[in-house]
């Protein structure tokens, strides 16, 4: 059986209400108290229930954390960096993997609200207005973390997606590129169809070179999807001579299927990736990559939100953090 706070109580012949200011640290016992009440639920072995004294305090010190895909190395960066600020602030992860299904989403964030979970931080490529009106009408604060909702309701930390996409295909043109292609995440994500499409497409623009859609290739961030699209842009009559990849695991993809075939990487094909994960760091020619904050963007996502739960005043909910490109061997 478990042993709860009656049990020590009555073994340290003490009030349950000292107990409980024991438990939570109040002052206001005395040192003798204190000690004896210590030692019963050392020899005990008493746990508080979390859930009881959220009950009384209405709080739970716990945070729901819904991330689309625990598996892949983008997301566990993310996490580490919301499990770690919360960790230092004395929250509880609840954490659950929605495989980017909208349903699942929208279940998991009505179980979380049902667990009693005091925030919680959102990821998710496609924020859709199902999600924005279960936020809004949620009892407690929403973060999102690497996700963008295209309307600004709700918080959110992320990089400027466009000027990085922009910056990228720049340093393409920059080294004298006409032939740009663009091997892109799925396009019924705001994050790729809306800021880094327009991303791309202005650079080629600012430069003067017009716009081939060929050369824009859908993929699922996955290495096979970055197989695929790699073997319809070298089968063109005229294929690129740089690719900007929308995630580094499909980039690994492109230096991989070039060696295939026979193509040197950089002389022949530049290549850039957009995320900075440590697989861009595990392939030869080493990838040259945005460097996307990944950490940075769950630690600022998760502050955030203790802000909101605690009600301190916030300056600014829509957080952008900066980013840069860090020049390695898959580009002159």
């Amino acid at each position: 059986m478990n042993v709860t706070i009656y049990d020590v109580a009555r073994e340290a012949n003490v009030s349950m209400a000292t107990v409980s200011r024991v438990v939570n640290g109040n002052p206001n016992v005395k040192p003798t108290t204190r000690k004896k009440v210590l030692e019963v639920i050392e020899r005990l072995g008493y746990r508080p229930n979390a859930v009881a004294r959220g009950l009384a305090s209405k709080k739970t010190t716990t945070v729901g954390v819904i991330i689309p895909d625990i598996s892949s190395i983008f997301y566990a960066e993310l996490a580490r960096g919301i499990e770690d600020i919360a960790t230092m602030y004395k929250y509880n992860i609840l954490l659950s993997n929605s495989d980017q299904n909208p349903e699942k989403e929208i279940h998991l964030f009505q179980t979380m609200l049902g667990k009693q979970v005091d925030g919680m931080v959102f990821m998710s490529g496609n924020v859709t207005e199902e999600h924005v009106k279960e936020f809004e009408s949620a009892s407690v604060p929403i973060v999102l973390a690497g996700s963008i909702e295209e309307q600004g309701k709700i918080p959110s930390v992320n990089i400027d997606y466009e000027q990085a996409t922009y910056d990228a295909v720049n340093s393409f043109i920059e080294s004298g590129h006409k032939h740009i292609a663009f091997i892109v995440g799925p396009l019924n994500e705001p994050i790729n169809s809306v800021k880094k499409l327009n991303g791309y497409k202005r650079a080629l623009q600012d430069a003067g070179i017009e716009f081939n859609e060929e050369y824009v290739v859908e993929g699922d961030y996955s290495y096979d999807s970055g197989l695929e699209a790699t073997d319809r842009l070298f089968d063109m009559d005229t294929p690129p001579t740089a690719i900007f990849v929308g995630s580094d695991e499909m980039a690994l993809a492109v230096i991989h299927r070039g060696k295939d075939r026979g193509i040197v990487v950089p002389d022949e094909l530049e290549v850039i990736s957009s995320d900075n994960t440590r697989l861009t760091q595990m392939v030869r020619p080493q990838l040259t990559t945005i460097v996307q904050p990944l950490y940075d963007i769950g630690a600022v996502a998760m502050r955030l939100l203790t802000k909101l739960m605690n009600k301190e005043s916030v300056d600014e909910h829509t957080v952008i953090l900066p980013h840069r490109i860090e020049k390695r061997q898959s580009s002159k």
